[in-house]
């Protein structure tokens, strides 16, 4: 077996920026805030966002059977694509690499990027964006409200929040240009 040599993980200054950031939220944090946020948490579980899709479904909405279907393709690519970078990237959550950190729920996997939430939420804003307008803001102020809350929790890092929003709005709008 050939030596190999390895470098020592290089901390670079967006990581830095990154656990700065978190630590501010997280200071700036009192407890009824942390109450709060695992109430806007639990909203980002997935199943609102299949009782809100079914009920306009079944009412019969406008629009709301194309946005039935497109929710089930855009979630079909963000899924697995999720899946693939939070185990690519195996970027540990901040309890685990900020020292006497603890956070205040306990994530349902190990790795922190990107976050899963958040990307669920800005691929069902997008959508709800894009065939219910009038209600584009209140859902993506849902959706930032979910990240901000991950962050709180102590779960998730700012970055974490900004590449699930990205994943989650390029799912989103992969699936409109492909299927609309």
């Amino acid at each position: 077996m050939p030596n190999v040599q390895t470098k020592p993980l290089q901390v670079t200054a967006l990581q830095q920026l990154d656990v700065y950031l978190f630590q501010k939220f997280n200071l700036l944090c009192h407890q009824r805030i942390k109450q709060l946020s695992v109430g806007i948490s639990k909203t980002g579980d997935g199943y609102l966002y299949a009782a809100i899709a079914a009920y306009l479904y079944f009412v019969g909405v406008t629009n709301a059977s194309a946005f039935f279907y497109m929710a089930i393709a855009a979630f079909a690519f963000e899924l697995p694509l999720y899946l693939a970078f939070k185990n690519t990237l195996k970027r540990a959550r901040p309890f685990n690499s900020i020292n006497n950190f603890h956070s205040h729920i306990s994530p349902s996997d190990k790795f922190s990027m990107p976050s899963g939430h958040t990307s669920a939420a800005f691929v069902f804003a997008t959508l709800i964006s894009y065939y219910f307008p009038a209600w584009g803001m209140f859902a993506y102020s849902w959706a930032c409200l979910i990240g901000l809350s991950r962050i709180l929790l102590g779960v998730h890092f700012p970055g974490d929040i900004i590449a699930g929003a990205l994943l989650g709005y390029g799912c989103a709008e992969f699936a409109l240009a492909v299927f609309n």
